[in-house]
């Protein structure tokens, strides 16, 4: 268990207890929209603590709200439930008992964090206004949060800011990131179709050649960074997979490039898009391939507010000091649909370090990546500051 001491008594005494609520989500792993025994588990726990609970919200999502005294002021705090299609290779006694379907992104620790934040809130009361605890389905780029969000989550559960959390390996545990601006890249998937005239292998000229335009495009998509966007941006546009043909000797009719494009910045975002599209659709006339182009927003650029930000750095100095909140590492161009409800709430979203290598040496997203269970607390600890501070009696 942390060695962090400012972790709350309240929490740390029930702390056990909440790893094994983590590690029973861990080894029954929901994938997006799927997360039905996940969001039964959790609307049955805040039932029996005294929660105002609503189900389906956005599909699978719940929402449990808490009420105390005659405080006017509302804050949510929401933990994202899915996991991922991937097959894991952990070992460990609680591995997932569903065959490639894996709590990979550490999301059964997110769900933990707060439900062990809940419970505290259940039996010590100790603000003054309305609770709102969101557990989001979908967040792995099926837009769960849009969905909650089209589902009236704001109408029927107003809140004047709203906070989030993600684990973050690579960061020692009792370490958490916190700032204001961008903490998150923006996540669009592109998805290319080249159409052309299929062929035999060895008469290529009575066909219209879909392989070799995604070829050209591939390259060509390379200089939208190096020669588009400023050195003093960040951008990334990764190509992802092209798919085309089965066999060594026929010209295939089509060809797909998927694609990823990350950025920090609305503007980049917008003229990244802006590139992309001139380039795909004047390549492909100029191998006489046609080209249609799915431009799918996944998340927007993820910006702290700087009110909300302040009330988050409170929170963590007050649990493990000020010396332990660093600033975001360059280079980290991750996506989080959490970004959609800042759009139309202030907040604040922060790491919470999960340790040095990641539990399991592994990052995010890898089939030997685990929760790190010391950080439980120290997000529960986290969560209960903050509400207390914010909707201080």
């Amino acid at each position: 268990m942390s060695r962090i001491t400012n972790i709350l008594p309240e929490i740390r005494e029930h702390a056990a207890e909440f790893v094994e609520l983590r590690r029973r989500i861990h080894a029954h792993p929901e994938l997006g929209f799927e997360e039905i025994e996940t969001s039964r588990l959790v609307a049955h726990k805040l039932q029996a603590w005294g929660y105002e609970v609503t189900q389906d919200v956005g599909g699978t999502g719940v929402v449990g709200r808490l009420k105390v005294g005659e405080g006017s002021r509302t804050i949510g705090i929401r933990a994202d439930m899915d996991a991922l299609p991937i097959l894991e290779a952990t070992g460990l006694s609680y591995a997932s008992k569903l065959h490639g379907k894996m709590h990979a992104c550490g999301h059964d620790g997110h769900t933990a964090i707060l439900l062990a934040a809940a419970y505290y809130f259940s039996q010590t009361k100790r603000f003054n206004g309305t609770l709102n605890l969101i557990f989001q389905p979908a967040e792995e780029g099926l837009g769960g949060a849009q969905r909650m969000m089209a589902d009236g989550l704001f109408e029927r559960f107003p809140c004047d800011a709203i906070f989030a959390l993600h684990n973050a390996p690579g960061l020692p545990v009792g370490m958490f990131v916190a700032q204001s601006g961008a903490m998150a890249a923006s996540s669009d998937s592109v998805t290319i179709t080249l159409t052309g005239k299929g062929s035999h292998g060895a008469m290529p000229h009575f066909g219209r050649d879909p392989v070799v335009a995604a070829a050209s495009i591939v390259m060509a998509l390379q200089t939208i960074v190096s020669r588009n966007i400023s050195t003093a941006d960040a951008a990334v546009v990764t190509v992802g997979s092209i798919q085309a043909g089965t066999a060594h000797n026929v010209v295939p009719e089509t060809a797909k490039i998927l694609v990823t494009v990350r950025t920090l910045d609305k503007t980049v975002q917008a003229l990244v898009e802006k590139r992309l599209r001139e380039i795909v659709e004047l390549q492909a006339r100029s191998f006489s391939v046609t080209a249609e182009i799915n431009y799918r927003p996944i998340s927007r650029v993820l910006m702290n507010t700087e009110k909300e930000s302040g009330w988050a750095r409170e929170a963590i100095a007050g649990l493990v000091g000020m010396n332990n909140i660093v600033p975001l590492p360059p280079g980290r161009m991750g996506g989080e649909d959490f970004s959609w409800m800042l759009e139309k709430v202030p907040g604040c979203y922060v790491a919470l370090g999960n340790g040095d290598e990641g539990h399991g040496g592994c990052m995010i997203h890898n089939p030997g990546y685990d929760f790190n269970d010391d950080a439980l607390p120290i997000g529960a600890s986290y969560w209960a500051r903050l509400v207390e501070q914010y909707l201080a009696a």
